[in-house]
């Protein structure tokens, strides 16, 4: 489950007000004079004098706020808000109140500082980068189009810190941004420290150790940072030119969102879920007491509001129920009219993976209450819940078209399915990839018939490329279809015919694409023979002779009374594989677009594609039709 960093501390917070605990207080920050401190508790943005005591409440909104930090004036108070979306900068006016908004991309624009000189706000974002890697901007306090600092291709930047002369110093690689939260020690939190300036860039620290939150002096000549380099997170500081040294001697516990004052003198920090403060010159630290004191915006859970917690939404095959998952329980809502939810589920544990049945009268989804993931499955006729498996990490269910098996994947190795009537389940086949871990629904897809599976995966020899293979559910081995190079796909589709499957391809640095798998032999219309037949002429001998008018017209017998006729039912086709020579048999459908994942319209008429990178995606359409027609080589 991924679960925003924002909302992490405010449903963290709001556990420990319930349970009776100590208030969770984080993001420290000094006003410019050092006589107070900024920080956040319960998602609400507090203040307190330095040396502790009373807190008051500053910013109160049923949002999550987060990183207040003072302008060096002392009148403004700059802070992100999820109240908009998935996270932008507001600046608050002490004197007057007036809060306004100051950027508005759809992503997550973490607030790194303020210029020295009060006329700039030092963010990050992944809008423009790729793979969640971000980038360093600067918007100017005022108002206006945020400006790219530092964009270096490929590579994650954020924490900047400007210094007096324009420059900036700022922690480079690693999942800091995004996984400031992350305990322990990993590779993938290990980064670096660099300054820029102008278009020089200088590496401070090499990498080695979690080293996040750089600060400095306005001169820059001693700069101090978070890392883990002695085994445990603490304060370090450093002389330009100079090695770095430790500061502080914690042996345990984490030292996060340390915030240095104007000048330079003093360190604010989290530590363990407590304000501290240390002197810059000595690294003495201590605890500073705190006593919240005020109202939240709203009560406690009275009602939930899961609007803007959204994190799955499925929807029923008749199109009436719509089921979400908010703040980890699942709820379900008419279609048509939305309003008040019913809950379905009401534990301790996350839900996730959402599944209609056929009949749109049960939900199917995943929990790990005992210890591991089962699935279970809430009858809404009878108001009653059951599990369906146990004893394994089982996500990613899909019902088969005619309702009678479920599939879904088991420990990200195995493709497991379930005979509903019968109760039982059996492997149909292994996954192969690294990225098995990720995988969700979009990875299994069931054809027409109910007869094949076709689902992403690697192969024992070549794990990172992910392709698509297919398995009879009937019984018998899963065999690939597609043999490319490719790093990631998104999901796949069957056409509505069945006779192709499509998928998107990332193949390493290069555009996103589609690819189409023909099932079987086709003979293809190319576009040239349909301009031909625009010219074909109609054959005179060929045309019907109208029928001679009779002067008297006899008039029709009367129909003989017969028993209502019930319609047929129509059988499903088939599903054909021709496995000979199938990998000659994939195309790439140019579509001009970053492709990122494709999915089918409902009436099998229209290829919905999602394209774009980052948090900025585009829906664009095709329709089927000129998938069937192709241009000659060379044409």
């Amino acid at each position: 489950m991924k679960l925003n960093s924002l909302a992490a501390a405010a449903l963290f917070s709001a556990f420990m007000s319930v349970s009776g605990q100590t208030s969770y207080l984080t993001e420290p920050s000094f006003s410019p004079d050092r006589k107070e401190i900024a920080f956040v508790s319960g998602g609400d943005i507090w203040s307190v004098p330095a040396d502790g005591g009373v807190a008051r409440l500053l910013v109160s909104h049923p949002a999550t706020e987060s990183r207040p930090m003072f302008s060096p004036d002392g009148r403004s108070l700059a802070f992100g808000s999820n109240r908009s979306g998935n996270g932008d900068i507001y600046i608050l006016e002490l004197d007057s109140g007036t809060l306004r908004r100051l950027t508005f991309d759809d992503v997550n624009e973490p607030l790194d500082a303020w210029s020295r000189d009060g006329k700039w706000i030092y963010f990050s974002s992944v809008s423009r980068d790729i793979a969640g890697m971000s980038d360093i901007y600067r918007v100017a306090a005022t108002g206006g189009t945020p400006m790219q600092v530092s964009s270096d291709r490929y590579t994650g930047e954020s924490q900047a810190m400007p210094l007096a002369d324009g420059s900036i110093i700022f922690s480079a690689r690693a999942s800091g941004l995004g996984q400031w939260w992350r305990r322990g020690r990993s590779h993938l939190d290990e980064s670096e420290l660099w300054a820029k300036s102008g278009n020089t860039y200088t590496e401070l620290t090499p990498r080695g150790a979690k080293q996040q939150w750089p600060m400095a002096t306005a001169d820059g000549s001693r700069m101090y940072f978070m890392s883990d380099r002695s085994g445990t997170q603490n304060l370090w500081s450093m002389s330009r030119g100079a090695q770095a040294k430790q500061m502080t001697n914690f042996t345990d516990g984490r030292v996060l969102w340390p915030s240095l004052s104007y000048d330079g003198e003093e360190i604010v920090f989290e530590r363990n879920f407590r304000i501290w403060k240390t002197k810059a010159s000595s690294g003495a630290a201590r605890e500073i007491p705190i006593t919240l004191r005020g109202a939240a915006s709203s009560p406690l859970v009275e009602r939930v509001n899961i609007g803007s917690q959204l994190r799955e939404l499925a929807l029923s095959p008749d199109g009436k129920k719509v089921a979400v998952i908010g703040h980890g329980e699942i709820f379900a809502a008419s279609a048509k009219d939305g309003g008040e939810a019913v809950r379905v589920t009401n534990t301790a544990a996350p839900e996730s993976f959402l599944a209609w049945t056929t009949d749109s009268r049960k939900l199917i989804y995943a929990s790990d209450r005992d210890g591991s993931t089962g699935l279970f499955q809430f009858d809404f006729s009878t108001e009653s819940e059951s599990q369906l498996t146990r004893g394994a990490n089982d996500g990613s269910p899909v019902f088969s078209p005619n309702g009678k098996k479920l599939t879904f994947i088991r420990d990200g190795r195995k493709v497991m399915t379930y005979d509903v009537e019968a109760k039982s389940e059996r492997e149909l086949a292994a996954i192969y990839t690294d990225l098995a871990p990720l995988l969700g629904r979009e990875t299994l897809k069931w054809s027409l018939d109910s007869k094949w599976l076709a689902f992403l995966t690697g192969s024992p020899e070549t794990r990172s490329y992910t392709n698509v293979s297919v398995v009879p559910v009937g019984g018998g081995a899963a065999r690939p279809i597609s043999f490319l190079a490719n790093s990631f796909s998104n999901g796949l589709v069957w056409s509505p015919d069945g006779s192709y499957i499509l998928f998107d391809s990332v193949q390493r640095t290069e555009e996103g694409m589609i690819a189409r798998i023909d099932l079987k032999l086709r003979t293809p219309k190319f576009r040239e023979d349909q301009f031909r037949d625009l010219f074909k002429q109609e054959n005179p001998q060929q045309r019907p002779t109208q029928p001679a008018i009779s002067p008297t017209p006899t008039p029709a017998p009367a129909p003989s009374p017969s028993p209502a006729a019930s319609p047929e039912k129509k059988d499903e086709k088939p599903t054909e594989i021709v496995f000979d020579d199938i990998r000659k048999r994939l195309s790439v459908i140019p579509t001009g677009v970053d492709n990122s994942s494709v999915i089918i319209s409902p009436d099998g008429k229209t290829l919905l594609i999602l394209a774009g990178a980052e948090g900025q995606f585009n829906l664009y359409t095709m329709p089927l039709d000129e998938l069937a027609t192709i241009s000659r080589p060379g044409s």
